[in-house]
């Protein structure tokens, strides 16, 4: 049976206007976080008690960010359009590989601590698995795009399974493919327009974050199990959602700086807003002077740093026999269906 939460209007509205029904923190110390955006400027940030404790700026200022990845390790893996890096907090390049003439690198993903998965847009678009810090490319594999569609805008995020396989948003196809690491899809979701895509623990279904504000988790039948719309929110242009353990939500607000029209400072829009399980607006953030974060993309919350020990995509890194190398409950998982 499939499941809506839809706020009530009135709630919404009385939280989204300030009204009397629930008071909308602004307060930057209500989250620890790592964060970075698509801007004009390569940089990330980390975030604690309120204050900018770590910052990052690319002196290349070439691309934008579209993926980020806090790891325990305190590392950081990202992808910038034009390629992809892991840098320490100490502002060392560990190693970084360049995205191929025609092509464009948007997300990536570790496997271990010896190989990471990114997905390269192009003509043919590919999976790409390489080993690092060698930067050998040990397998790849085509994935489908629209062949009227621009590389640009093929694709955004992918994210790594609790049974090491692959989702991808297919921005430009509007679908969600999940593959294997041998490159065969066994399965696919399609009407939407998916900026990014992720698994949720124990129960496997995927939550997806659409570029028109449409957020839904659905499970594996293709079902929407809940979904909310954050254009009443005045959220427009959502990248990624964090699910939080209290069942709220944490949704980016992406501002574009390569609009025509200068930004309007006196009325800038939030960055990111939190909503609580019952549709209620409990937070916004609006940084962007003292300090300027700039517009967001990736919102991790430093407690939820990425162990890449424990993610495996197939073979690479695979798990011992018994083990547990992520938070999903394998029990409540339906199996894989049949290849597409």
């Amino acid at each position: 049976m499939m499941k809506r939460i839809i706020p009530a209007l009135s709630l919404m509205l009385a939280a989204v206007c300030g009204g009397s029904a629930q008071e909308v923190s602004t307060d930057m110390a209500r989250h620890d976080f790592f964060y970075a955006g698509q801007s004009k400027q390569r940089r990330m940030f980390i975030v604690k008690d309120g204050q900018v404790s770590w910052a990052y700026q690319d002196q290349l200022k070439k691309g934008e960010i579209s993926d980020a990845v806090l790891m325990t390790d305190g590392h950081i893996l990202v992808a910038h359009q034009y390629g992809v890096a892991e840098v320490t907090q100490d502002q060392q390049t560990v190693w970084s590989y360049a995205a191929p003439e025609g092509t464009e690198i948007h997300t990536i993903q570790p496997i271990g601590r010896t190989h990471v998965v990114f997905v390269q847009n192009g003509h043919p678009a590919k999976v790409v698995v390489m080993e690092i810090p060698a930067c050998r490319i040990v397998r790849e594999f085509a994935v489908p795009v629209s062949e009227k569609g621009s590389v640009h805008g093929q694709f955004r995020n992918a994210r790594l399974t609790s049974r090491g396989t692959l989702l991808i948003a297919n921005m430009g196809m509007g679908c969600i493919h999940e593959y294997n690491s041998n490159g065969q899809e066994i399965d696919r979701w399609g009407g939407m327009l998916p900026w990014s895509v992720q698994e949720m623990p124990k129960t496997g279904h995927l939550l997806i974050t659409g570029r028109k504000g449409h957020i839904q988790e659905i499970n594996r039948q293709g079902q929407t199990v809940w979904e909310m719309n954050t254009t009443a929110y005045g959220v427009t242009q959502p990248q990624k959602t964090v699910r939080l353990k209290d069942g709220g939500h944490i949704i980016n607000n992406w501002y574009n700086e390569w609009n025509k029209e200068p930004m309007d400072t006196a009325n800038a829009p939030v960055q990111a807003i939190e909503v609580d399980k019952d549709g209620r607006l409990v937070w916004q953030l609006k940084a962007w002077k003292n300090p300027d974060l700039g517009p967001s993309t990736t919102i991790q919350l430093t407690d939820e740093a990425v162990d890449r020990d424990r993610l495996f995509f197939g073979e690479f890194n695979a798990q011992s026999p018994g083990s547990s190398p992520a938070t999903a409950n394998p029990s409540a998982i339906p199996p894989l269906r049949n290849p597409i």
